[in-house]
């Protein structure tokens, strides 16, 4: 999900940056399907599928919107277009191709129109056409560009978000040096993910909207230093309009600077049209409060809720208020699992949403009357999303080996049928590998998930290279994801047996599991990856004598770590943006509240032994048993791992004289999202583990 938010964002200021004269001519690529020589994948291969986006169903239950990106390699950059499919099936249409990226798609509420978010005039505005594509028209002009919109359910009215400045910068306070280079800073939290706080902060607007004029916005957060939506990756899931067009629910965390970094307490404000007043409503509720949905009859307020502040992993519970009594409650006290991507049925009756259940992620249904919870679909794949649409639910379905497609799904038996075929041209053309569960025994006795991923036209006569995946987060499923960088069907490809568990301190499991990570990070869940490779190894395809270990963020961690304790097990390493010196990274992380909650607070408090205990997990700490050969992968704008983890590490290594080489990437931050990066990514990791495992 944080990944397609980011890629999102990235199109937006790319958008930004097309220039009015040259979209007059200017079309998408939309590429034909290419005809490969082989029918194993490659990088490039990789980069050629299209890309899922946003999805919508229309007013009338009929149709649906959805985006699909594809990327020009040679040009390096995206293009997004806005297709249209009937629910009951058939062709898809594409109903843009101006050379810009359209965005934020939403069906104007009585179904004659499409609004959606475009550059072409040369800043990104609203811009509304007719079901069918014809007649695009741009329908605001607000000076410096809006973000995100939305229109009320009587149409009355729109919502619209936009970045307002209300801090000054040095060359505001000091004209009369406009060639000097510096920031002044006073706080903590002037960074954040990959950008640098730009004075500026994005508010909630709301406009008349008539026979498609907006007038004057109204800045209802004026003056206030906080973001809705909530940065960096909130959308405009994070805003709502009641169904009588009265009041606006918005997600806020109205916190700054340090009491920003440390805490997780966002909150769902409830602004009054008719007043202008605004209310906390989820005030007293102390962890993330987000994505509210009101019921279509308006008599409720669903959301995901956390209860713990400063836990940016603990349970995504779903709360559902009686907006006439005021009385909220959580629907999943008994449910051992998370729950979100929030759904009401036409009839306010139930509501449908995403849980993760041992590594998938499935489609479930909460019955108000008895509170009641069903799950409906089973299988090896991953749905991301789901809408109501008449007497059936549309979705979108991933897997390791396919990318995301929408489906149509049955309401009782929760059979589905594919709805497009983005991407069929190229997967017929593709031997991808078997993908295989296993459950093994960890050394406390308990059962682990694994998955077990074969390289294409696998003999098991044969020995393979085999590599051990090691899951970054801490707390985030391997299920059945579709990676456009840690994508298992590629690293088959090219030889290696991968084997990927879900050790401790992942959800789908239960929340013991899922929290035992938490201040243990050279514990248990090291001890689950061991045994997830040493059991797999046990198997004569498998070539003991060339393992590797391989893993970004926290699987970045447990590679570095497992460099300096892994008894000889590897033969060659692979960490992308991992940790390597704890009291580094505590200090110099934005988000305070992730190392406080998972190392349990800060390295100079010699009283707390929980905290000093986290510490003495620090790979740096057994840098002097590195011997195994490692490549070190970092990018310059990450600011959750900073890049001087990386560097650190890489200068170890070749301190230490061990086989060490550092792929740095200057634009790029805890991801690489840009085409030919992701290219030489593949190529270099590939390059790699091919010199020391083949």
């Amino acid at each position: 999900m944080k990944q397609l938010t980011f890629l999102l964002l990235s199109l937006i200021l790319m958008a930004g940056c097309v220039k009015k004269e040259s979209v007059k001519t200017a079309k998408n690529f939309v590429p034909e399907t290419p005809q490969l020589s082989s029918d194993i994948m490659t990088p490039e291969v990789l980069w050629s599928f299209g890309r899922l986006g946003e999805t919508t169903v229309s007013p009338d239950k009929k149709t649906v919107l959805y985006t699909v990106t594809y990327y020009n390699i040679e040009e390096n950059k995206p293009y997004r277009d806005i297709y249209s499919i009937p629910v009951e099936g058939g062709e898809a249409s594409n109903l843009t191709n101006s050379g810009t990226n359209e965005f934020n798609i939403v069906w104007r509420p009585d179904g004659k129109k499409i609004g959606y978010l475009s550059s072409t005039s040369g800043s990104v505005q609203m811009w509304e056409m007719n079901p069918d594509g014809s007649k695009p028209t741009q329908i605001t002009n607000i000076d410096e560009g809006i973000t995100g919109f939305g229109y009320s359910p009587d149409q009355s009215k729109i919502f619209y978000t936009k970045s307002v400045k209300l801090d000054e910068s040095v060359y505001d306070l000091h004209p009369d040096l406009p060639m000097a280079n510096a920031r002044i800073e006073n706080d903590i939290m002037y960074r954040h993910w990959d950008t640098w706080h730009d004075y500026t902060y994005s508010h909630v607007f709301i406009a008349d909207y008539k026979k498609g004029k907006v007038g004057e916005g109204k800045d209802i957060m004026e003056a206030e230093r906080f973001d809705s939506p909530t940065k960096p990756f909130g959308g405009t899931e994070q805003i709502t309009w009641s169904p009588d067009s009265k009041t606006l629910a918005y997600v806020c965390k109205k916190k700054t600077g340090e009491a920003y970094s440390v805490s997780t307490n966002s909150d769902i404000y409830f602004y009054n049209v008719e007043t202008g007043n605004t209310i906390n409503f989820t005030s007293g509720m102390m962890g993330y409060d987000m994505n509210p949905v009101f019921s279509p009859d308006g008599k409720y307020i669903a959301w995901e809720s956390m209860e713990r502040d400063g836990y940016e992993s603990d349970k995504n519970r779903l709360f559902v208020a009686d907006l006439k009594t005021g009385e909220k409650k959580d629907y999943t006290s008994d449910f051992d699992q998370n729950a979100g991507g929030l759904s009401w049925s036409d009839d306010s009756k139930s509501i449908y949403f995403i849980s993760n259940i041992h590594a998938t992620e499935e489609i479930h249904r909460l019955d108000l009357a008895d509170g009641s919870i069903a799950r409906l679909t089973d299988g090896i794949h991953d749905y991301h999303s789901v809408t109501k649409a008449g007497d059936i639910l549309i979705a979108d379905k991933v897997s390791m080996s396919q990318p995301a497609e929408l489906y149509r799904v049955d309401l009782v038996t929760g059979k589905d049928e594919a709805l497009t075929s983005i991407n069929n041209g190229i997967l017929d053309q593709l031997t991808l590998g078997k993908v295989e569960e296993r459950w093994l025994k960890t050394t406390d006795g308990k059962q682990m998930h694994t998955w077990v991923i074969y390289p294409p036209h696998f003999d098991p006569s044969k020995k393979y290279p085999t590599l051990l995946y090691n899951q970054g987060g801490p707390q985030g499923t391997v299920s059945q994801f579709w990676s456009y960088r840690w994508n298992f069907q590629m690293m088959a490809a090219n030889g290696y047996i991968v084997v990927a568990p879900n050790r401790r301190g992942l959800p789908g499991f239960g929340v013991e599991w899922n929290e035992q990570i938490s201040k243990d990070y050279g514990g248990q869940n090291i001890k689950d990856l061991l045994t997830a490779i040493d059991e797999v190894a046990k198997e004569p395809f498998v070539d003991n004598d060339n393992l590797g270990a391989v893993g970004a963020s926290y699987g970045g961690f447990s590679v570095m770590y497992l460099a300096g304790n892994h008894e000889g097990r590897f033969s060659a390493f692979i960490a992308h943006d991992g940790i390597y010196n704890f009291e580094h990274m505590y200090t110099t992380t934005e988000e305070m509240w992730f190392v406080n909650w998972d190392y349990g607070g800060a390295y100079w408090d010699k009283t707390n032994a929980t905290a000093q205990r986290s510490y003495t997990f620090s790979p740096h700490k057994y840098v002097q048993n590195w011997d195994t050969p490692i490549l070190i992968v970092q990018g310059e704008k990450d600011y959750r791992v900073p890049p001087e983890q990386g560097l650190a590490a890489f200068n170890a290594a070749i301190l230490r004289d061990v086989p060490a080489q550092l792929l740095y990437f200057p634009e790029e931050n805890h991801w690489v999202l840009e085409p030919q990066n992701g290219i030489l990514w593949q190529r270099t990791f590939f390059g790699w583990l091919d010199k020391y495992l083949k």
